[in-house]
């Protein structure tokens, strides 16, 4: 006999770890609207509105633009799986988890990763990047992440995209944590493939992965030898139900109130302006940091390329990385994140995004860390 199932109600959570962030409840409102047929023109009409939004997001013009159906790590897949063929060659630039999996996708897509390794915690280094572009002359791309979320560090895009310019190659980004918290210029970096996620600044539930291509992507996309191996996720596919207006192709089932939830909260972003946003969670990243320096913790990231949506902090000699963690979470309904990799146990990650990067849950954070760590 099958158990009585109870309605799942979730404990309330302040969320400061690396993601998912806080959600706003006017997002969380958006998602409760009636359900629409995903060919519906209402919902189509959304759907242009959606790309217009995102692309404002991004500063770009790219046409295709638009947020996968699936996470973070598929928007990732996708730009992979459409750009390489078996053969090619990308230099992968390391300096975090994230970019391990870059590395992933390109040797599962048949081609080979040049890897430019560099100390987690620090910025990739352009000197060791152009020795690999010297080295590797028929190197189709360049490919980096924006925002490590592993470790907190801010890579230099505009200069990396500029050098692999020089050398004739596609930049592809990984803009997951960076998206509406710093400042990111899709058409004036030059970037040439680009994916984020719903669930960090842009303070949506996770689930999409917004993503942007330039015309020379699409043009090498248009140009493969060999079919995109991934049928959902093939953008020449894709595009005919993400097309601009007019009758759309069916493609799949879009989920329709994920997709109310990030219309509602790029116009959030909209309404507050990019520049507004940025300063907002670097006045907060100070804030934090006056906070939690004053109780001893120390940050590990050089101030000049720290994140200020995700702060990496080091643990305390002689503290329990997971029983301080525990407490929070049992007691304060507040969730930080651990390392990752080779940092685990050595630091805690502390996010400040989107509607969860404001003064109150900063001082929240402050004082229930105080609080634990003095037992």
């Amino acid at each position: 006999m099958l158990a009585q199932f109870q309605t799942f109600i979730p404990p309330v959570r302040t969320l400061m770890g690396p993601g998912p962030s806080d959600v706003d409840p006017r997002i969380l409102n958006a998602l409760s609207r009636p359900t629409l047929g995903h060919l519906d023109p209402a919902f189509i009409q959304l759907m242009d509105e959606i790309k217009q939004l995102l692309q404002y997001a991004f500063k770009t013009d790219n046409q295709l633009t638009m947020p996968i159906s699936a996470p973070g790590s598929a928007g990732m897949e996708s730009v992979f799986v459409n750009l390489l063929e078996p053969g090619d060659k990308v230099i992968v630039c390391q300096n975090g988890v994230f970019g391990g999996r870059m590395q992933q996708n390109v040797e599962r897509c048949g081609a080979t990763a040049v890897m430019v390794q560099d100390t987690w915690g620090k910025q990739t280094d352009l000197n060791k990047l152009e020795d690999a572009l010297k080295a590797t002359p028929d190197a189709k791309a360049v490919a980096f992440v924006h925002a490590e979320t592993s470790t907190g560090v801010r890579n230099d895009a505009k200069a990396i995209c500029a050098l692999a310019k020089r050398y004739d190659c596609l930049t592809i980004v990984d803009a997951v944590t960076s998206l509406g918290g710093i400042e990111l210029d899709v058409d004036g970096w030059q970037i040439d493939a680009i994916y984020s996620g719903t669930q960090k600044c842009l303070s949506c539930v996770p689930g999409l992965s917004p993503v942007s291509f330039s015309q020379e992507a699409v043009e090498v996309i248009k140009s493969r030898k060999s079919k995109v191996q991934s049928w959902f996720l093939d953008m020449e596919l894709v595009m005919g139900y993400w097309g601009q207006g007019g009758k759309r192709a069916y493609h799949h089932t879009a989920p329709v109130n994920s997709l109310y939830a990030l219309h509602e909260s790029l116009r959030i972003l909209h309404n507050e302006g990019l520049s507004s946003a940025f300063l907002r969670h670097q006045e907060m990243h100070v804030a934090l940091k006056v906070g939690l320096e004053k109780i001893g913790l120390e940050f590990v990231v050089d101030q000049a390329y720290r994140l200020p949506q995700l702060n990496m902090v080091s643990i305390p000699q002689g503290v329990d990385d997971a029983q301080v963690r525990s407490q929070l979470l049992n007691e304060y309904g507040l969730e930080i994140g651990a390392g990752l990799g080779e940092l685990a146990g050595k630091v805690w990650r502390i996010g400040l995004m989107g509607y969860g990067c404001n003064k109150k849950n900063v001082d929240y954070c402050v004082n229930a860390l105080t609080s634990v760590l003095a037992r």
